[in-house]
C-alpha cells in the first residue's frame, strides 16, 4: 500500500482555513463558551507577544537598514517619508470625496434604528502583562537616529561594531519571525475571526453597511492598483506581475490586521519584485509604521458614514484638517488589529464626535470589520513605494556612490603611477 504524498501547505492556505474555521466555530452555540475562550487566551497571548516583538523589529531592520546606505541615507529617509504621507493624505481625500457623494444616495439617518446591541466578546481565561521595551514611536525614533550616524560613522571608516551588533541584531529577530512568529500567525488569526463570528459583529453590521463596505474596499484595491501602475511605468516592470507577487503579502495582512506582523512575509514579495536587498529592508519596515493608505480610508469612510448617519455636518474644510491629522498621528498605530482607529479616536472631535458615546461606538465597531482590508491596502502600497525608491536609489545614489569610488580608485591609481616615475 503506497503512503500518500505529504502535502506541505504555504502560509496562504493556511490563513484561509484559519479565518474559515474560526468563523464556523464561532457560530457553535453547543460549544461551552470556556472552551471557545481557550483560542482566545492563546490568541491574546500572542498578541502580547506580538507587541512586545514589533518595536524590537523596527530597531533590528531599520537601523541596519539605513545603516547601510553609507550615502544619500537622509534624502532616502525623506522621499520614503514624502511618498507615504503623500499616499496616505491623497487615500484619505479621495475616499472623503468618494464618501460624501455617493453615501448620500443610501444612508438615510433612520439607520441608526437599525443597529442592535451586539453580545458580549469572549474574554481570554487570563492575561499575561508584557509591556514592550519601547513604544513604537520610540523605536522609529532610535532607529533612525542610531542608523544615520552608523551609516556617518562607516563612512569615517568607524562604527563597524556597531554595525555588527545590530546586523546580528536583525539576524535574531529574523529567526524569532520565522521559528516563532509566522508558525503562531494561523492560530492568532483563529481566534480573532471565532471572536468575531462569536459576538455576531460582523454579521449585523454588514446587512447595515454592506454598501459602505463594498465602497470601501472597491476604493482601496483601485489605489493598490494605480500604485502599482504607476511603479510598474517607473521601474519598467510589468504591473499585473507585481500586483501577483503582492497576493501573500495582501492576505498575510487580511488574517493577521497588522502591518508589522505582515513585515517579513512582505520583504518577500519586495524581494520576488526585484527590490534590492538594502532598500527593502530599510524600506518596508519603516513604511509598515508610516504609511497608512488603506486605513485612512476605512477611516474616512466610516467617519463619513456616521456623520450622515446622524446628519451631522461633514464639509471638505473640517475634513481636510481632519485627515491631514491623522496622517501624523497614526503613525504609531500599526501593530495592533484596530490601531489605526483606536489613535484615530482622540482627534473625532474635530468633526463633532464624542469618541466614547454612542457614535464613537458605532465608528470603532465599523471601522474592526473593515480593518483587515486596510492594512491590507496598506502592505500593499508599502512595496509600490519600496519600488519607486529602490529604481531612485540605484539610479541616482548609488550610482553617484559608484562614481565616487571608481573616481577615487582613479586618482590612487594615478598617484601610485607618479611615484613609480
Amino acid at each position: 500500500m503506497r503512503k500518500l504524498p505529504f502535502v506541505k501547505l504555504g502560509l496562504v492556505p493556511k490563513l484561509l482555513i484559519a479565518i474559515i474555521l474560526g468563523v464556523a466555530v464561532g457560530q457553535l452555540t453547543f460549544i461551552p463558551e470556556f472552551v471557545l475562550q481557550i483560542p482566545i487566551t492563546i490568541s491574546d497571548l500572542f498578541s502580547s507577544l506580538l507587541g512586545f516583538v514589533i518595536p524590537l523589529m523596527i530597531v533590528g531592520y531599520v537601523v541596519k537598514g539605513i545603516a547601510d546606505l553609507t550615502q544619500g541615507a537622509g534624502k532616502l529617509l525623506g522621499l520614503n517619508a514624502i511618498l507615504a504621507y503623500g499616499s496616505t493624505l491623497f487615500g484619505g481625500f479621495v475616499a472623503y470625496l468618494l464618501a460624501s457623494s455617493l453615501f448620500p444616495l443610501f444612508i438615510d439617518p433612520s439607520v441608526r434604528d437599525t443597529v442592535q446591541e451586539e453580545t458580549a466578546a469572549l474574554e481570554p481565561l487570563f492575561e499575561l502583562p508584557l509591556e514592550p521595551l519601547l513604544e513604537v514611536t520610540s523605536a522609529i525614533i532610535f532607529a533612525f537616529m542610531f542608523g544615520i550616524f552608523i551609516s556617518w560613522l562607516r563612512q569615517e571608516g568607524k562604527g563597524e561594531v556597531m554595525y555588527g551588533f545590530f546586523t546580528e541584531f536583525g539576524d535574531i529577530i529574523t529567526m524569532i519571525l520565522k521559528t516563532i512568529i509566522i508558525p503562531g500567525l494561523p492560530i492568532y488569526i483563529f481566534g480573532n475571526f471565532l471572536n468575531l463570528s462569536y459576538t455576531g459583529t460582523a454579521f449585523s453590521l454588514l446587512s447595515v453597511f454592506w454598501r459602505v463596505f463594498l465602497v470601501v474596499i472597491g476604493l482601496q484595491l483601485l489605489m493598490i492598483t494605480a500604485m502599482f501602475i504607476l511603479a510598474g511605468l517607473y521601474t519598467g516592470k510589468n504591473p499585473l506581475t507585481l500586483m501577483k507577487n503582492q497576493i501573500p503579502g495582501y492576505f498575510t495582512a487580511l488574517g493577521t490586521q497588522s502591518s508589522a506582523a505582515t513585515i517579513p512575509v512582505n520583504m518577500a514579495c519586495a524581494e520576488k519584485n526585484g527590490v534590492s536587498e538594502e532598500i527593502r529592508e530599510f524600506v518596508i519596515p519603516l513604511s509598515a509604521t508610516i504609511h497608512l493608505m488603506g486605513s485612512i480610508i476605512t477611516i474616512i469612510s466610516c467617519v463619513t458614514a456616521v456623520l450622515l448617519m446622524f446628519d451631522m455636518p461633514h464639509g471638505f474644510g473640517m475634513m481636510a484638517s481632519f485627515i491631514a491629522t491623522l496622517g501624523v498621528a497614526m503613525v504609531a498605530a500599526p501593530g495592533a488589529p484596530g490601531g489605526a482607529i483606536m489613535s484615530a479616536l482622540p482627534f473625532v472631535y474635530m468633526v463633532g464626535m464624542d469618541p466614547t458615546g454612542t457614535m464613537g461606538n458605532l465608528l470603532i465597531t465599523l471601522y474592526i470589520t473593515q480593518d483587515s482590508f486596510g492594512t491590507a491596502a496598506n502592505v500593499s502600497g508599502d512595496n509600490a513605494i519600496a519600488l519607486v525608491i529602490d529604481k531612485v536609489y540605484n539610479t541616482y545614489l548609488n550610482k553617484g556612490t559608484a562614481e565616487a569610488s571608481q573616481s577615487a580608485q582613479g586618482v590612487a591609481v594615478r598617484n601610485e603611477q607618479l611615484v613609480r616615475d
